[in-house]
């Protein structure tokens, strides 16, 4: 039998903004990849790791959802600041199955992209999250 994920893409999740200074690097020194490490959960029964990538129409950020034990879901909460008017806007995934899914998903023309990893239910993160972790910042 066939282990199925249940991996969403949620707009418009709301959460908050932190301040956080670290920048993503340029993956093997290809500058139209930024790879991201690993990023748990409090509780590590959610991890997540992945890259954000130049598409057509901007960045996209595809990545990886681990549930380590299937209780409950993981979410990788995904927040990106659009280059045009400034504003946040967050998007979440999740993986409601032991073991690990993949996630990808369009940001657009974006200044910089938080992620972070919390425990949840198939509805929303509920607690155990991560800090915010700064995956992506234009120019830097």
């Amino acid at each position: 039998m066939t282990n199925h994920l249940l991996i969403r893409v949620l707009a418009g999740l709301a959460g908050a903004a932190v301040t956080f200074t670290a920048s993503a690097t340029p993956a093997s020194a290809d500058p139209t990849s930024w790879k991201w490490g690993r990023i748990h959960s409090t509780d590590g029964m959610a991890t997540a790791w992945g890259k954000v990538i130049v598409g057509q129409s901007g960045l996209i950020v595809s990545g990886n959802l681990d549930d380590t034990y299937g209780k409950g879901c993981s979410w990788a909460l995904i927040r990106y600041q659009n280059s045009r008017n400034g504003r946040w806007r967050t998007r979440g995934v999740y993986n409601c199955a032991t073991g690990t899914g993949s996630f990808r998903t369009s940001v657009g023309g974006v200044l910089q992209i938080r992620v972070q990893v919390c425990r949840g239910n198939s509805k929303r993160p509920v607690n155990k999250c991560s800090r915010w972790k700064t995956v992506y910042t234009q120019g830097g």
